[in-house]
């Protein structure tokens, strides 16, 4: 962390190069959700650039910055106001029935009316540890209720709830904005770390796709402890570029669950499908639109 923070006194001295965003396309509602506990990171710099750039191409935006809001990471049966305390905690029944009821806690209901709001989602934070912040698994595992973000839809032999590529949040698009202190080779192919696609997919194809979001190809800046300023200002270009195409840029080809390629209730691809792919890339669609 101190070598960002070092190095973010100088993002503020040879301030930002002024990008002119896109304003051609229509005005949208942006939600940011953004997981860093430090202010004056590369990442809280990231932040406000997105927040000014998309404002000045006419787009709303709104911020839920979790650590700033001090976001109650853990879900309790706090979370469901309406649930009797002498009875065991059933998460998912507790869930389904406070958010029918409209007896959630205040902050999870505010989250979800940003949800509601917003026709792109953006989750900003660094990759600890292979995978989100505690703090913003926190914000899906308590935002994305029962009847909301999942248990929606019928439940059949032939279809098995509206989800992957179907849902609540199906018409809205959603990005990845991530850091990662590791060389871009590192999360390559054959890297140790494994392929940065993979890393992210229960993100991607999980927390996105699953309620509906179409999912966009992920912005992911590499070996943020090097980042000098002349690679910073064209890591600040390829966002502006990535963030004026947040409404035409194509979405990861995932197969619907519902589109004919899986087998339904045992959710396995259908033989023949995906041949000579491996892996989670089974799940790409042979002929993307």
């Amino acid at each position: 962390m101190a070598g960002i923070k070092t190095i973010h006194f100088h993002y503020i001295a040879a301030k930002p190069i002024l990008l002119v965003p896109d304003v051609t396309g229509t005005a949208m509602n942006v939600l940011i959700v953004y997981a860093h506990p430090e202010p004056s990171s590369l990442n809280g710099a990231l932040k406000d650039f997105s927040v000014e750039h998309l404002r000045r191409a006419g787009h709303d935006v709104i911020v839920s910055d979790l650590y700033a809001m001090r976001w109650k990471a853990a879900i309790d049966g706090e979370d469901f106001l309406n649930r009797d305390p002498d009875r065991p905690l059933r998460v998912e029944a507790a869930s389904k029935s406070a958010y029918e009821a409209g007896a959630q806690a205040a902050d999870i209901a505010e989250e979800q009316r940003k949800l509601r709001w917003a026709d792109a989602l953006i989750l900003q934070f660094p990759l600890w540890w292979f995978s989100m912040p505690a703090i913003l698994k926190g914000w899906v595992d308590r935002v994305y209720a029962c009847g909301l973000a999942y248990g929606v839809g019928e439940h059949s032999d032939r279809r098995w709830g509206e989800r992957y590529g179907e849902g609540s949040f199906k018409g809205k698009r959603a990005m990845l904005v991530v850091t990662a202190g590791g060389w871009q080779e590192h999360y390559a192919e054959r890297g140790i770390n494994g392929r940065m696609s993979d890393l992210l997919f229960p993100i991607h194809h999980g927390v996105l796709y699953y309620p509906g979001f179409d999912v966009l190809p992920p912005f992911v800046i590499y070996r943020t402890g090097k980042l000098d300023d002349a690679r910073y200002q064209a890591e600040l270009a390829a966002l502006g570029a990535r963030l004026d195409e947040l409404w035409t840029t194509a979405p990861i080809p995932y197969r619907m669950q519902n589109g004919g390629d899986y087998e339904i209730p045992q959710m396995q691809l259908k033989p023949g499908l995906s041949a000579g792919r491996y892996g989670l890339d089974i799940h790409l669609a042979d002929n993307p639109v």
